[in-house]
């Protein structure tokens, strides 16, 4: 199934006419109409030659001269999107529906500009529309399941993926997104199911086998997690976040020597991967080692602004040196990030307790107590999902 062409509309008379078009414009060749006479017949004799942008002027011009016709502006959006400048070809698409909400297929080319420029929240309404008017369109429910996924709408991603990937089901690129939308939408035995459908065609796929740790880890099968992600660190030892996610159940488990050599582990293959670099603090915190804590979480923290873990830690490492400011700012940004999790709201409820703010550490132990044992930080979460990718649905690589 090719979901990634993009409809070519426009008024059919204009087509018959184009050939007629072609023999009573003597100066196509010489360069560009002018612009007062520029018409439909013009532009589609210089797309048909490939020459793209001087098309995209005449149909410009065309919309100037009729600015209430719709079709004009879908088939500029179609001179546009062929040279990839998908948001100007949006601009004109919207102008089209504006116009004419029921031209044909302008909904759909709408939705595949806004995709193909990372506006994935931007393409869902499009292939909504799409869908509401033909139901059994498989193009539109497949799109429409990944531009949810890629606006991180994973329950609605994966409501619409599970028919697309039924109706192809040799597709494992399409079951991996599929699995891990149910993953994180957090229903673990949809992703399982997924998973082991993938790793019978593809045994091995170290993403698959990962994947799986993490949705094992969501049912709270910690050890059967951790055997997947090893078998994905034997298959490939430098798939990113491989050794993150071995060092992060060792350390879910508190078997934080095994985790450290993990998180080392990913930081030989990423210097950079923030998580490592935040856990490996929080483990040298928890040893007493402030100085090298210190270090390891304010590197994370600049290479990622969300990981609370890191908030916490630095929350504890500036009380332990009475630098205050610096400990409150850090644990409301922990708060802010989870107000679920207690520990930071026990941290800021001892800071202001050592500071004689009674009344606000009242407050924050109070939120201890009701927040005590109702959350659970596990691995899903931790390895942010890939982008869609049109090609990779359709077997073909990653651009």
């Amino acid at each position: 199934m090719d979901i990634s062409g993009t409809l070519v509309v426009g008024m059919k008379n204009w087509r018959l006419r184009a050939a007629l078009g072609i023999i009573l414009s003597g100066s196509l060749s010489a360069g560009l109409a002018n612009a007062q006479n520029a018409t439909p017949e013009e532009a589609q004799a210089l797309e048909s030659q490939g020459r793209l942008p001087e098309a995209a002027e005449v149909w410009r011009a065309v919309t100037q001269q009729h600015p209430n016709d719709a079709a004009a502006y879908a088939s500029l959006g179609v001179v546009l999107s062929k040279q990839q400048k998908y948001q100007e070809a949006a601009a004109a698409y919207r102008e089209a529906i504006k116009l004419n909400p029921k031209l044909p297929g302008v909904q759909l080319n709408l939705g595949l500009a806004e995709f193909k420029q990372g506006e994935f929240r931007g393409a869902i309404a499009p292939f909504q529309a799409v869908l509401a008017s033909d139901p059994n369109n498989l193009q539109a429910e497949t799109l429409l399941g990944l531009s949810c996924y890629g606006a991180k709408q994973f329950a609605e991603a994966a409501k619409y993926l599970k028919v697309a990937a039924a109706s192809d089901p040799a597709n494992t690129e399409l079951r991996r997104v599929l699995a891990q939308s149910c993953l994180w939408a957090k229903d673990y035995s949809c992703a399982q199911d997924e998973f082991r459908e993938i790793l019978q065609t593809d045994p091995e796929s170290p993403s698959a086998h990962i994947l799986s740790g993490e949705a094992l880890d969501g049912l709270g099968k910690t050890s059967e997690a951790i055997e997947e992600f090893q078998l994905a660190a034997k298959i490939a030892p430098r798939e990113p976040n491989v050794h993150f996610g071995i060092g992060f159940l060792y350390w879910k488990l508190h078997q934080y020597d095994e985790a450290q050599k993990e998180f080392q582990a990913e930081l030989v293959n990423d210097p950079n991967q923030a998580q490592a670099l935040a856990y490996l603090g929080d483990i040298e915190w928890k040893n007493n080692h402030p100085d090298q804590a210190l270090e390891l979480l304010n590197r994370a923290v600049e290479s990622q602004k969300d990981i609370r873990l890191a908030y916490v830690d630095l929350g504890a490492v500036y009380t332990q040196r009475k630098q205050y400011n610096e400990a409150v700012a850090a644990l409301r940004h922990a708060v802010e990030l989870d107000p679920a999790q207690p520990d930071a709201h026990y941290g800021l409820g001892r800071l202001y307790q050592t500071r004689g703010n009674t009344a606000a550490a009242q407050k924050e132990l109070q939120k201890v107590r009701e927040l005590h044992g109702s959350a659970d930080e596990g691995l899903v979460g931790k390895i942010a999902p890939a982008p869609p990718s049109l090609n990779e649905v359709q077997g073909q690589p990653r651009q």
